[in-house]
């Protein structure tokens, strides 16, 4: 058993040495951050991601209810780690986010060379802007593009995200990629980016099903104003939707009947590039050992 050490004062009372220390205040924890900060930093975060473009710091303070200085504080930390960027006076998810959530849905490593050249010549045929698209958690990343000259602005082009259900990618996606489709359900609301957005998930869905059929997808002013859009799937060798290629034109210039049979013609090459450069990547058994890949 511990001992305790007593002295024999006047009253003859024992006393307990050392005393205890008293409590540690959470405002006295020293350069760790507080959980509450954590979560606050955590609903920045969480406000950035659900937003289609750049926010700034007014808005975010609304949606969040954290007072400015606050948000501007945890932005500063945010930005200082790559989880947040400044993108003009605004803010936006940084590129590191995507980097600490693991190897994601993008550009099969390697290919860039490969499909690159089709997508300069679909450019080189249209004269507008095209882009190659992969799934983001329940958004598309645009992770190629090559603009053309007569581009219109559109919210995507600061943070190369987009939802799924007003773009023409985003509806290739969703289409061809049955547990993304189950999961954008889930999520219920569809956000209303310009008065001809379908915002039902009836309507989308009957939409889906004639991408299905016809193998191309449309957004005609969904998700920008001025912008209308064709797009269509790059498959894998086993079927599965891995990107979606599409181009994008100023309204006036509507999609013609041209233009879809280009962007068709485009994904079917990028797709036999996609399944070529999957072929190589698979080990293949050695008669006389292990796979090559480990040797």
């Amino acid at each position: 058993m511990p001992r305790t050490i007593t002295h024999q004062g006047p009253s003859s009372v024992p006393q307990s040495l050392p005393a205890a220390p008293p409590p540690i205040a959470p405002d006295d924890q020293g350069p760790l951050e507080k959980p509450s900060s954590l979560e606050k930093g955590i609903t920045i975060l969480a406000s950035l991601s659900a937003a289609v473009q750049p926010m700034g710091l007014a808005e975010l303070s609304r949606r969040t209810g954290l007072p400015k200085t606050t948000a501007y504080r945890l932005l500063g930390v945010l930005c200082a780690k790559g989880l947040a960027q400044r993108v003009g006076i605004d803010y936006a998810i940084g590129d590191r986010l995507a980097t600490l959530a693991g190897p994601g849905p993008r550009m099969i490593p390697g290919t860039r060379p490969l499909v690159l050249p089709h997508m300069i010549r679909l450019y080189e045929r249209t004269r507008q802007t095209v882009n190659l698209a992969v799934t983001r958690g329940l958004e598309i990343a645009y992770v190629e593009r090559v603009y053309g000259h007569d581009r219109v602005s559109s919210p995507s082009d600061e943070v190369d995200r987009a939802p799924l259900h007003c773009t023409a990618s985003g509806k290739v996606l969703l289409a061809f990629d049955h547990g993304l489709n189950s999961a954008f359900h889930d999520r219920g609301t569809l956000d209303r980016m310009t008065r001809r957005t379908i915002v039902g998930h009836a309507a989308l869905d009957r939409e889906l099903r004639m991408v299905r059929r016809r193998g191309v997808a449309y957004s005609r002013e969904e998700f920008a104003e001025g912008v209308v859009c064709a797009a269509a799937p790059v498959f894998d060798g086993d079927g599965g939707v891995r990107m979606a290629v599409s181009v994008a034109c100023p309204s006036r210039s509507a999609v013609s009947g041209e233009v879809t049979a280009l962007v068709k013609h485009a994904a079917q090459a990028i797709s036999a590039t996609v399944v070529t450069a999957l072929s190589a990547m698979t080990p293949r058994p050695r008669p006389d050992g292990p796979p090559a890949s480990f040797l």
